[in-house]
């Protein structure tokens, strides 16, 4: 079925803008949230900057991508409705919810900032930032290795993968504090 392959690839080409755009916008976030402690004018100067990035970034290309490469996703099912018996799809559409949610929680943090409301550290962000890499990295493992996955191993694996990046993190955190002093 030719019509399969050319969705596929669509879907595929959103997903990663879409991956893309998340980010990217929580890398802006960061960005902003550091801006609040810089002296005027350069404070005011780089809020305004941030802000029209993360805008655009955020209504041209993220959401967009996210609703095309879930639009794409629904018509590859449609196609092939032999999926949805698969275990390992149940378990990635279990991660998709997971990454709608976290786009979901992104877009109030956007809005806050464009408001510029700072409930978060930068810290914080970076942190965050690493929910969107964990989710590729199921995801990704999932759709490739298919039924040949071994969930325990699986589990075992995206756990540590979670634990270098936390160890990684507090380790730039300590070299970004040693650099400032």
């Amino acid at each position: 079925m030719e019509i399969y392959n050319y969705i596929k690839s669509l879907h595929l080409i959103f997903v990663i803008t879409w991956f893309a755009g998340l980010f990217y916008i929580v890398r802006l976030f960061v960005y902003q949230i550091e801006a609040k402690d810089k002296p005027s004018p350069e404070k005011e100067i780089l809020q305004k900057q941030y802000k029209i990035m993360a805008y655009r970034l955020w209504y041209i290309i993220t959401w967009p991508s996210a609703i095309l490469a879930l639009t794409f996703a629904i018509w590859l099912l449609i196609l092939m409705p032999v999926w949805l018996q698969q275990p390992w799809m149940h378990v990635k559409l279990g991660f998709v919810v997971l990454l709608i949610a976290y786009q979901i929680k992104c877009h109030l943090i956007f809005k806050e900032l464009q408001n510029d409301v700072v409930k978060y550290s930068s810290n914080f962000m970076r942190l965050w930032n690493e929910g969107a890499t964990i989710i590729l990295f199921a995801v990704v493992f999932l759709v490739i290795l298919k039924n040949a996955f071994n969930w325990i191993y699986g589990v075992i694996g995206i756990v540590l993968f979670s634990i270098l990046i936390m160890l990684g993190f507090k380790f730039y955190k300590r070299i970004r504090e040693k650099n400032k002093s």
